[in-house]
C-alpha cells in the first residue's frame, strides 16, 4: 500500500507537510516528503491533503472484559470472591468479537491495554492486545502485559459488602505486601534449589508463579489509584519491591505534581468525561492532562472503557485541549505517550519505519466532536466503515 499527498503527524518529532507513507506487509516500509513511484501491483491511495497519524493507543481499557449490552452473562472482569488473584489472566476472558472492537478500530484506536477491573487488591494479569482479529492468541502484543492491583475505595467498597479483609486502606495495602513478600521468597527459594541440589524446590505455588514477571521487572505493575493518598502508596509499594510501575487514573495527580515529577511517576490520566460518581473522584478534571503535560510528566489519555466508550478517545483528549492542555500534547498523550509509558513504543504510537502498519488517516481535527476518519489501516489492511478489515 502507498499513500500519497498526505500530511504526516509522526509523532516522532518531525511533520511532513506533503509526504508519503509506504506499507509492505503489516509495517511501515517507507516514508518521506513526496514525490513517490508507485511499485507494480502496488495499491494507491491519494491522501488529497488529509492527514496521518499513526493508530491511536488506549492503555487502559476493560475492552472485551465487561460485553456491550450485556449485565451478568458479559461481566468477566472482576474475581470478587477473593481479594488477591494474580494468577487470572485477561486473555482467558477477552470476547474478541465483542462490537466494541469494531467501534475501537472505526475510530483508529488499534492498540489497547486490557484486562481486570479493580474490586481486588491484586486482580490479575493485564495483557496488551490489537483491536482488529477474531482469536485473542492472534491479537496479542504482549500477554501477560501487566499486574493489575488497586487502592483506594473500590477493594474495600467491594469486601465491606462481604465482611471481609480489605475493609479498609491498611488492609488493602496490607493484603499486596504480603503477597509481594510470599512471591520474593518464594523466588530466593526457587533460586537456591537451582543453585543447591540438597535444597528442595517450594511446592508449586500459582500466585506467586503469577507475580515472579513482575519482581523481575519483565512486566509492570499497574496501580488503581485516584486519591493523592492512594497514589503515593502505590509510589511506597513499588520503591519497596523495586516494581516497574504506573498509575491509572491519577485524579488526584494534578494536586500533587511536584512529587511525582520528584518521583518520575508515570500516570494514564481517565476517565474524565464522567460524573464524579464516588467520593475519590470529588476532584476530577479533565485539566489534570495538560497540568502534568506542563510539568514534565507527558501523560496518557485513557477511556477506562466501559466507562467511557472507548471510541470516544479522541474526544477525551480533546476535552483536555479546552481545558489548557496543549494539542500537539494532546495528540502525543493518546499516540506515542502511552506507547513508550507501557513499553510498547517499538511496535506502535508513530509513524516510523518498521512499526506496525497501524495508521489513521482525517481529513479535520481528530480531537474534534465532528472528526471521523476517512481511512483506518490496521496490520497493512485497510477497514470498513463498520469497523471490518478489508
Amino acid at each position: 500500500m502507498l499513500i500519497v499527498n498526505a500530511r504526516l503527524y509522526t509523532m516522532a518529532g518531525t511533520y511532513i507537510e506533503n509526504g508519503y507513507l509506504r506499507t509492505e506487509g503489516t509495517v511501515i516500509a517507507e516514508l518521506g516528503p513526496m514525490p513517490a513511484d508507485a511499485k507494480p501491483n502496488e495499491e494507491v491511495i491519494d491522501a488529497q491533503g488529509a492527514a496521518l497519524y499513526p493508530g491511536f493507543v488506549d492503555a487502559h481499557t476493560h475492552l472485551g472484559m465487561w460485553e456491550d449490552g450485556l449485565t451478568f452473562e458479559g461481566d468477566d472482569g472482576n474475581e470478587e470472591t477473593d481479594p488477591v488473584t494474580p494468577q487470572l489472566r485477561a486473555i482467558d476472558a477477552i470476547n474478541p468479537v465483542d462490537r466494541c472492537f469494531r467501534e475501537a478500530l472505526g475510530a483508529g484506536i488499534t492498540t489497547v491495554v486490557t484486562g481486570p477491573g479493580s474490586a481486588n487488591a491484586i486482580g490479575g494479569q493485564m495483557a496488551a492486545i490489537k483491536t482488529y482479529g477474531n482469536c485473542i492468541d492472534r491479537m496479542i502484543v504482549k500477554a501477560p502485559f501487566a499486574i493489575k492491583m488497586a487502592l483506594g475505595e473500590n477493594p474495600k467498597t467491594v469486601y465491606h459488602g462481604k465482611n471481609q479483609t480489605p475493609s479498609t486502606r491498611m488492609a488493602t495495602t496490607a493484603l499486596i505486601r504480603e503477597q509481594l513478600y510470599k512471591a520474593k521468597r518464594y523466588q530466593e527459594e526457587l533460586e537456591r534449589a537451582e543453585k543447591d541440589e540438597d535444597f528442595d524446590r517450594p511446592e508449586f505455588d500459582i500466585k506467586c508463579e503469577a507475580l515472579l514477571p513482575a519482581l523481575r521487572r519483565e512486566i509492570q505493575v499497574h496501580f488503581h489509584a485516584h486519591r493523592a493518598d492512594d497514589i503515593f502508596t502505590a509510589v511506597r509499594i513499588a520503591k519497596e519491591f523495586q516494581l516497574d510501575y504506573v498509575v491509572i487514573h491519577g485524579t488526584e495527580s494534578h494536586l500533587i505534581v511536584d512529587g511525582l515529577v520528584e518521583e518520575g511517576t508515570r500516570v494514564l490520566s481517565g476517565p474524565f468525561l464522567s460524573d464524579r460518581s464516588k467520593p475519590e473522584l470529588r476532584n476530577q478534571t479533565p485539566a489534570t492532562p495538560g497540568i502534568l503535560s506542563k510539568a514534565g510528566l507527558r501523560p496518557a489519555i485513557i477511556t477506562d472503557h466501559p466507562v467511557i466508550p472507548i471510541q470516544y478517545l479522541p474526544v477525551c483528549a480533546g476535552l483536555a485541549v479546552r481545558e489548557g492542555m496543549d494539542h500537539e500534547e494532546a495528540l502525543r498523550a493518546i499516540t506515542i505517550n502511552p506507547a513508550k509509558i507501557c513499553g510498547m513504543d517499538h511496535r506502535v504510537g508513530s509513524l516510523e519505519v518498521g512499526k506496525d502498519a497501524d495508521l489513521v488517516l482525517f481529513d479535520q481535527d481528530p480531537l474534534t466532536i465532528a472528526a471521523k476518519p476517512k481511512m483506518v489501516v490496521a496490520g497493512g489492511k485497510r477497514v470498513e466503515s463498520e469497523g471490518e478489515i478489508k
